[in-house]
């Protein structure tokens, strides 16, 4: 594979990175490529010598993610890590999906809950002071306070959960992947 080949294909697989980060990573893999012909090796050697460009993308895009969602954990960000590092192909999908997917089903279940509880305090708030509940309308109001505050306890214990769910998830992908990089690394000669 030539340096164009290699460089098109490289940037093909970072679709999905911020145009300046692709630009900059094309343009430390240009810097390899230069330094290899000022050393008077070929192309195809400099290529075969930096890897498989469709790997390096996956693993540039994984790492990505992960900084993203350590910099700030949104949502999204934790989309993009989750989908960065299955497509690393770090972690093994079979020994560990069995496993997470039902802790987090479970924590999901909660969150939403916790969601349906927020929703019935208020209902209870709005609605029982005119339904002639036991206690009157003073304890349907403190009845649907309370239902308020447990829904919103669920859902930021939930979220506190989520976040160390897709935290850990990130740190095993990245343990994982420092164990088989060695395997991964063509043998030098």
């Amino acid at each position: 594979m030539n340096r164009n080949e290699f460089l098109a294909r490289l940037r093909k697989g970072l679709v999905g990175l911020t145009q300046a980060a692709a630009d900059d990573i094309i343009a430390d893999y240009e810097a390899h490529f230069d330094e290899g012909r000022a050393a008077g090796r070929s192309e195809e050697d400099v290529a075969t010598a930096l890897g498989n460009p469709d790997r390096i993308a996956r693993e540039l895009k994984a790492e990505a993610g992960a900084q993203a969602w350590a910099q700030q954990p949104t949502a999204s960000n934790a989309m993009g890590a989750i989908f960065g590092i299955i497509g690393l192909g770090a972690i093994d999908i079979l020994i560990l999906l069995p496993l997470v997917l039902p802790i987090f089903g479970t924590v999901i279940g909660f969150l939403l809950g916790g969601v349906g509880v927020f929703i019935a305090g208020g209902a209870v708030m709005v609605v029982g002071p005119f339904a002639g509940l036991p206690g009157g309308a003073f304890a349907a109001i403190l009845m649907g306070i309370g239902l308020m505050g447990l829904g919103v306890f669920m859902i930021g214990l939930m979220a506190i959960l989520i976040k160390w769910m897709i935290d850990a998830t990130i740190w095993y992908a990245r343990l994982h992947y420092r164990v088989i990089k060695p395997a991964l690394e063509p043998a030098k000669a």
